[in-house]
């Protein structure tokens, strides 16, 4: 089957960890920018940050700069997120998608592949 599948989520605590995972299945992911995304109850969807094919290329919102770090193994078709020092506003379904990339910072779904999501919830 072909797809990208998110893992990694769960409940934390202010302060803490999570590393999540987006391992693509039934395709080889070296030749896809991914991007991941997240979305809050009543609100829209933002990217979240996002990696170039060869990995040589990192972008993330103001928001999580500092804090989250998407990186890549194209040998084991997965690209991470790992989240430092969450805060309750970074709550959210948390997606990976294929993106288009251009290297200036910008990227948007390509909508070739979407992952079914993984819960985050920070809360003491």
């Amino acid at each position: 089957q072909v797809q990208l599948v998110e893992s990694g989520g769960g409940l934390v605590q202010p302060g803490g960890s999570l590393r999540l995972s987006c391992v693509a299945s039934g395709f080889t992911l070296d030749i896809y920018a991914i991007g991941w995304f997240r979305q809050a109850p009543e609100k829209e969807r933002e990217g979240v940050s996002a990696i170039s094919s060869s990995g040589d290329s990192t972008v993330s919102a103001d928001s999580v700069k500092g804090r989250f770090t998407i990186s890549r193994d194209n040998a084991k078709n997965t690209v991470y997120l790992q989240m430092n020092n969450l805060k309750p506003e970074d709550t959210a379904v948390y997606y990976c998608a294929t993106v288009y990339y251009d290297y200036s910072g910008n990227y948007y779904p390509s909508n070739h592949y979407w992952g079914q999501g993984t819960q985050v919830t920070v809360s003491s």
